[in-house]
């Protein structure tokens, strides 16, 4: 076995028979974790700079845009 390949029970050669290694993270991502924390806060901020976004080119505020549709 070089480098990885392996060959199989056809005699073909598998250069992507070897699994790759997993991390498993010790702390559950449930609830208020600081990998929580920041994924809500970057959504949060996406959400904030959307709205400016749709209020400069539609101008008018969400309320607005959602009564004019």
């Amino acid at each position: 076995m070089k480098g990885g390949s392996i060959i199989d029970d056809q005699g073909k050669m598998n250069n992507f028979a070897i699994e790759p290694k997993m991390y498993v993270m010790s702390e559950p991502q449930a609830g208020f974790t600081p990998y929580a924390e920041l994924f809500n806060g970057r959504l949060a901020m996406i959400g904030f700079i959307s709205l400016l976004a749709l209020e400069v080119i539609t101008g008018h505020g969400l309320i607005g845009f959602l009564n004019s549709l």
